[in-house]
């Protein structure tokens, strides 16, 4: 799939939900949105219980400005007001028209929504948890998860088990579904791929071959059947559907069918 050119000058602004997500996710976000310009704008917001203790060594690491909010009342999150405020600030100063907004919460989605609205870019960088309606609501999400625990040197050592078989690699048939919208609406039923790209992710801002175990959009669109991939003149890739029926073999859970 098309990326943005990682020279682009684009300001982006890194805005944290310090009080909903982990430190550990931040050299995540900062290597997400390092491919769509310059990040011009750090700040992680959350109360001096978050801040003090386990973010402070983080943010002072990564050049974040701290932005702490003291709880007015109890039980009332004020971090997220102040990080709302200050992403409209910054998209009606200019001073930003890409956002990063790392959380998982979705009381956000009003606020992607509106900075959307004004014409900028959002990116959510979220844990698993994160509801659809925050994703839906970004240009693109990028799930972060945890690294796997390093195994104690002092445990015994156990008998290594036999590899599992490779999970087989998923074609989601929206992918089919896409190309025969396109295609539609072209003189010869081919369509790009870097747009084909770009309507999957705009449709779905988590999609991404990588979730159904491909290396990228060429290689998986080179296992259906039902589509004929062709490199053209000057390098670029476009699509076609082949026939207008289901592509074979079992369905699975998530609307697709192994490769």
């Amino acid at each position: 799939m098309a990326q943005v050119d990682a020279g682009a000058n684009a300001r982006v602004a890194v805005l944290v939900d310090c009080d909903n997500t982990t430190p550990e996710i931040l050299e995540h976000a900062l290597r997400v949105v390092a491919q769509f310009g310059r990040v011009v704008l750090r700040r992680g917001y959350g109360n001096h219980t978050t801040l003090a203790n386990k973010w402070q060594e983080a943010l002072v690491r990564l050049a974040f400005t701290p932005c702490l909010q003291y709880q007015y009342a109890a039980g009332k999150n004020t971090a997220d007001i102040a990080l709302a405020l200050d992403a409209m600030e910054a998209m009606f100063d200019g001073r930003a028209e890409t956002f990063c907004i790392v959380t998982s919460d979705s009381d956000f989605a009003y606020l992607c929504r509106k900075l959307r609205e004004r014409g900028t870019t959002v990116h959510i960088v979220g844990e698993a948890k994160t509801p659809d309606a925050l994703r839906n609501a970004s240009d693109q999400f990028f799930e972060w998860r945890p690294a796997e625990p390093a195994a104690s040197p002092n445990s015994t050592t156990l008998p290594i088990p036999s590899a599992p078989a490779p999970k087989p690699k998923l074609r989601p048939k929206s992918v089919v579904s896409a190309v025969s919208l396109l295609a539609a609406d072209t003189s010869d039923g081919r369509v790009h791929v870097g747009a084909l790209g770009s309507y999957l992710r705009r449709t779905d801002p988590a999609f991404s071959p990588q979730t159904f175990g491909h290396s990228g959009l060429i290689s998986m669109l080179k296992t259906y059947d039902l589509l004929a991939l062709r490199q053209e003149v000057g390098g670029h890739w476009t699509v076609a559907l082949v026939a207008a029926k289901d592509a074979s073999g079992a369905p699975d859970s998530s609307g697709s069918v192994a490769a």
